[in-house]
């Protein structure tokens, strides 16, 4: 015959592994739910873009589309990089680098809008920090501005080689965006 404690501790095991097959049962039907939330495959695949680099040459720029954004890569001469390099800090109305790969208050050095080892690059999201606009300059017979980089039609911000608001209404540097170097030739953004 069976104990009072025999029958109670039956009837706890029971109980728990009843509450447990019900919480393992639950997670499995509320998963499907949960996952389904996540984003699909064609907007993650818009989270990176791959660029040949190798096609590009000295002088030569491109504009590459980054999740929506318009996004300038230029391959810079010597001589571009050379007249940023040469800009004073207090010559700029913005003194941060706007750079996602670098610490929010770096300054808007040349070597901080580039990757180094590869200054010659100039990546850029493409957008005027103004309105919204996108500046000329990428292609050949565009107006570059004062500075010899982008120029705004808009409402006349200048840029110089490195991006940065060098006149104009513009209040801050062209964005740089999260980018990498996959090898010497391909650059990852984002």
């Amino acid at each position: 015959m069976a104990t009072e404690t025999d029958d109670s501790t039956r009837r706890d095991f029971l109980m728990i592994a009843a509450g447990s097959f019900a919480a393992v049962g639950a997670a499995a039907g509320l998963w499907p739910l949960i996952d389904q939330m996540n984003p699909d495959a064609s907007t993650l695949s818009l989270g990176t873009t791959e660029v040949d680099l190798s096609p590009i040459e000295e002088g030569q720029a491109i504009t590459v589309v980054w999740r929506g954004k318009p996004v300038f890569i230029r391959h810079r001469t010597a001589e571009e990089i050379e007249a940023a390099k040469a800009v004073e800090m207090d010559q700029l109305p913005d003194p941060l680098a706007r750079n996602a790969n670098v610490s929010t208050d770096a300054l808007a050095t040349d070597v901080n809008r580039t990757q180094t080892g590869q200054e010659k690059w100039l990546v850029l999201i493409g957008i005027c920090t103004h309105l919204g606009c996108i500046p000329k300059g990428q292609r050949i017979g565009d107006s570059k501005g004062e500075f010899d980089g982008w120029f705004c039609p808009c409402h006349g911000s200048h840029y110089d080689t490195a991006g940065r608001i060098r006149k104009g209404p513009a209040p801050r540097n062209l964005d740089v965006p999260t980018f990498s170097f996959v090898s010497d030739d391909v650059l990852r953004i984002g």
